[in-house]
């Protein structure tokens, strides 16, 4: 047993592998999960062909949220969360934080819509892409927010139809 330290247990004794706990029984299932990772990145843009305030030079601080699902490996894991956040911050990223949308993306009205399919495209094809196996790792849906309260989705399945 561990100590009550205020209402906290300190642990004595970690669980150690093959010890307490054998390599086999690391993996719980061998089911399909989604995991979601979500990053924010500061960017300027305008609106071509739109009668509003969008039209002139403005910048958001825009949040984006992945799901990715897999299978899970011999350890529990579909993909490390750190893994994720290195093909976003290689490949994605890049193009976007502190950039002038206009310039950075290919030619495009810089909408929400319009670019939530960019960085689908760019998650999809890094994950595809990957010397890793993420065991069969796919991009189930994107979502950036343009504001804290407006956001524009992407779903695999109208990816793929």
């Amino acid at each position: 047993m561990g100590n009550d330290f205020f209402g906290f247990k300190i642990v004595e004794n970690l669980q150690k592998i093959d010890q307490d706990i054998k390599k086999k029984e690391l993996q719980y299932h061998t089911k399909r999960v989604l995991v979601s990772k979500e990053f924010t990145f500061d960017a300027a843009h305008h609106l071509h062909c739109y009668e509003g305030k969008c039209k002139n030079l403005h910048g958001h601080t825009y949040k984006v949220v992945f799901g990715i699902s897999g299978f899970v490996d011999e350890i529990g894991l579909v993909i490390d969360f750190g893994d994720i956040k290195q093909i976003w911050k290689e490949d994605i990223e890049i193009y976007l934080d502190h950039r002038y949308l206009n310039e950075t993306l290919p030619k495009m009205n810089t909408t929400a819509e319009n670019m939530v399919v960019w960085i689908y495209e760019k998650m999809s094809e890094s994950l595809n892409n990957s010397s890793e196996i993420y065991n069969d790792a796919r991009v189930e849906f994107v979502r950036l927010y343009e504001t804290p309260t407006s956001f524009a989705e992407v779903k695999r399945e109208w990816m793929e139809s």
